[in-house]
């Protein structure tokens, strides 16, 4: 009945850390033996979880008060694989996604190197597998993350584990995390050219939140398939234009704009949309992580709908975007 009632959708951009379900994490938890703060389940769905009351002051404060504990549990070859299916074959039955790309970072699940990170790769590719062998009507892909946080070397060795990966399920590599000073892009440059080469896409969170001048860089040196977000692109004419002319799709993400103080409100966001539009900006409508800010897809595109953002038609463009973006081949 779901499948008749709904159209197949389209999740490009969505973060493990906050893509799987409080309650699966949790039993998780307790299968490793994970100390919590609370040994109330509602508390710490409360933890983990924002409501409508809750708002992050910036991109740090959200990694730091939300990802710390789902990282941490997702953190061995057994709990990620649980979790990759989990988001998968939920989102198929929630809301008839029939193509999503997931994203993490594994050093991020490895625990400091406790565990090794070709194995926690692998369980993340097992674990999508087992998702689409139980649901054949999904396509799914991984995207293997850098953080702004850590160091080139370590930028390298993830983005060498995403190419010797790239024929069994990884399918891009992305940076992410708020802008610092003790990151250059220019750095990775070189990098992302590799990435190329070997036929994986190539998405970077910027223009998010910060300065102009990274995402001018990207656009315009590094030339990415998609940006994750991108939306102060609105702020400078001739930058949109060369979005444009290299063919560059954006992720956006609104409820995650509006929770993380990205946009202010509904106002800003709806003129940021039409700006985009305006200047045949090509982008897509995701989740971020759907369970984090409890949201779904359906919900994204009905908040765009409900509030005269976007129209009906204007939404199915951005699944047809989706549907032509996707490093999914």
């Amino acid at each position: 009945m779901l499948k008749k009632l709904r159209k197949p959708a389209v999740d490009l951009h969505a973060h493990l850390g906050s893509s799987v379900a409080p309650a699966i994490l949790w039993s998780i938890a307790h299968r490793q033996g994970i100390k919590l703060p609370s040994k109330d389940y509602w508390d710490f769905e409360e933890m983990i979880t924002m409501d409508d009351k809750k708002k992050n002051k910036d991109l740090d404060d959200m990694h730091n008060n939300f990802f710390h504990w789902t990282e941490l549990i997702q953190s061995s070859p057994e709990a990620i694989q649980e979790s990759v299916k989990s988001v998968i074959g939920g989102g198929y039955r929630a809301c008839n996604i029939t193509l999503q790309e997931l994203r993490f970072n594994p050093m991020f699940r490895n625990r400091g190197g406790e565990r090794d990170l070709d194995h926690i790769i692998t369980s993340a590719i097992w674990g999508m597998e087992q998702a689409v062998l139980e649901y054949p009507q999904v396509k799914a892909g991984l995207i293997l993350m850098v953080e702004r946080l850590q160091s080139k070397d370590l930028g390298e060795i993830i983005f060498n584990k995403a190419i010797k990966y790239a024929n069994r399920g990884v399918v891009g590599v992305d940076i992410a995390g708020a802008e610092r000073k003790s990151f250059s892009m220019k750095d990775y440059k070189p990098l992302f050219d590799r990435v190329k080469k070997a036929g994986l896409g190539i998405t970077i969170h910027t223009g998010e939140a910060g300065s102009l001048e990274e995402l001018k860089f990207v656009v315009r040196e590094i030339r990415p398939d998609r940006i994750g977000h991108g939306i102060l692109c609105v702020n400078d004419r001739q930058l949109m234009r060369d979005i444009v002319k290299q063919g560059i799709v954006l992720e956006t993400c609104p409820t995650s704009n509006l929770k993380n103080s990205v946009v202010k409100n509904l106002a800003e966001l709806k003129n940021i949309y039409r700006t985009l539009l305006e200047n045949k900006i090509k982008f897509t409508i995701n989740t971020d992580g759907a369970e984090m800010y409890r949201t779904n897809i359906i919900k994204e595109q009905e908040l765009l709908l409900k509030n005269k953002i976007l129209t009906q038609k204007e939404i199915d463009q951005c699944t047809k975007n989706a549907l032509a973006a996707t490093f999914i081949k």
